[in-house]
């Protein structure tokens, strides 16, 4: 089978009570759990970021949480420090039903960008071999679920757009940070706009 299911970033710092909480970002873990057994193949991105990274406020003098700045030539949003390499808050949520995953992709591993697309740094230089990796094994089909909707679910399906798969945006499976009301909804227009088709899980796990 030609298609592979993406699982975004279900860490725990991204989940109730971590760092980085996105609201109701847990009730994604049974979405993706219930449709992991529908495919052969399941890739999870994992933010993975050195405790030096540079998108943190707390390494930005004079940076506030939220702010944009400047990191490597990229705007940058000031970030509290979250799925930092070596604890907890950058493993994956404990009721993610990891057996079912074939293979984990860390990115933001990089201090001096940031990396929200499960393919690409933000500044595009370097890979993080996700692309290679589905292709070797035939794959074209891709579809999308995690956190958060309006950065690296975003990115991840622009990327995979760009790289010539066909993307399926899961939208019940994912949820949005929101920094401004709409950040979420906007996002999944300019993914559909880009050619990503958008449904939702009782598609695939009828």
């Amino acid at each position: 089978m030609s298609r592979a299911l993406i699982v975004v970033d279900l860490q725990n710092d991204f989940c109730a009570g971590g760092a980085l909480a996105v609201k109701d970002g847990d009730a994604v873990i049974a979405v993706a759990n219930r449709l992991m057994p529908h495919f052969a193949t399941v890739v999870a991105t994992q933010d993975f970021h050195p405790a030096d990274h540079g998108s943190f406020a707390t390494n930005q003098q004079g940076v506030a949480v939220g702010q944009v700045f400047q990191l490597g030539g990229l705007p940058q949003v000031a970030w509290p420090a979250h799925c930092v390499q070596g604890t907890r808050g950058a493993e994956l949520h404990p009721e993610l039903v990891a057996g079912s995953i074939s293979q984990v992709f860390p990115k933001g591993t990089d201090a001096a960008v940031d990396s929200y697309s499960g393919f690409f740094d933000n500044g595009r230089r370097k890979s993080t071999g996700l692309a290679e990796w589905l292709r070797e094994r035939g794959i074209r089909d891709l579809y999308v679920l995690g956190l958060a909707t309006d950065y690296c679910v975003k990115a991840t399906v622009l990327d995979a757009i760009d790289q010539g798969f066909s993307v399926w945006l899961i939208e019940d499976g994912c949820r949005a940070v929101d920094l401004a009301e709409g950040d979420g909804e906007r996002a999944i227009g300019e993914m559909r706009a880009a050619g990503a088709t958008i449904l939702w899980s009782g598609a695939i796990a009828t």
